[in-house]
């Protein structure tokens, strides 16, 4: 998940001196490599939930009974949560870095989100069952939708430090032999209004459909369910390593949805 900073990290596990060997060059290029991969699915994601632009989307493909595909679809959503939930744990990170360089660390975590998504968009199983329908000037409105909540979603990205949050900048700091120090904790633009940004920006799109099936249903209300859950562990790390400013941040800015009261100051 994202945060409008990251926490401070904690004190690093003695590194596996074989892992340390690897030249900073090659730590660069690992990163580089991960961050065009992670494009490519997301681009491919992008058309995947609308249904447009893809070989298969959301709602297309091969269709197996409902059992069998809802089964597949729910380990799928699983394992892309579980992927999440535990890598992303400071425990996880201590014992992860005596195996992973600690500059390669965040763009190996890309890599393993980005995999856990590739899978899920290429295994996911159609479910029938229209919710509804809109066609003409109707879907051209909620497809509008679905076309801010990935602008919201990837804007904010660069309201914190877009290249950290998916590892370039640790790699590029190792190559130039500076020491990585976290971005520090700021407020500017959507984070001004919202905690998360970013997972406001994919609920949006996730439930912007102009055809909302059960499959659709499926994914949305499971992946709402996830970033709702997620950012409960990722506000109690960050309540742990920020202290009071985060506590005052929390009191202060709403998680999802802006206020009247905020938009009226």
């Amino acid at each position: 998940m994202s945060c409008p900073v990251k926490p401070a990290r904690p004190p690093a596990a003695v590194p596996d001196r074989r892992a340390a060997r690897l030249p900073a060059r090659f730590i660069l290029g690992y990163a580089v490599a991960v961050y065009l991969f992670f494009l490519a699915v997301l681009g491919y994601a992008a058309g995947f939930f609308a249904d447009l632009g893809v070989p298969r989307g959301i709602d297309q493909g091969t269709r197996s009974s409902p059992a069998v595909a809802l089964t597949v679809d729910a380990a799928l959503l699983l394992l892309f949560a579980a992927q999440h939930t535990v890598m992303a744990r400071p425990w996880f990170k201590r014992r992860w870095t005596r195996l992973v360089p600690e500059p390669a660390e965040r763009a190996t975590f890309v890599l393993a989100a980005t995999a856990a998504l590739a899978l899920l968009l290429w295994c996911w199983q159609p479910v029938g069952g229209t919710l509804w329908h809109l066609s003409g000037p109707g879907a051209d409105a909620v497809l509008a939708v679905y076309a801010a909540g990935w602008l919201i979603a990837i804007s904010s990205t660069f309201g914190i430090s877009h290249f950290d949050l998916f590892g370039l900048r640790q790699a590029w700091l190792h190559a130039r032999g500076a020491d990585y120090q976290p971005p520090p904790f700021t407020e500017r633009g959507l984070y001004r209004r919202i905690r998360h940004p970013l997972m406001a920006g994919f609920v949006v799109l996730f439930w912007a459909a102009p055809t909302m099936t059960v499959g659709h249903v499926l994914f949305a209300a499971a992946a709402t369910g996830y970033i709702l859950l997620g950012i409960t562990f990722e506000e109690r790390d960050l309540k742990r390593s920020l202290g009071p400013d985060y506590q005052a941040y929390l009191a202060r800015v709403p998680a999802l949805i802006p206020t009247v009261h905020q938009e009226n100051r």
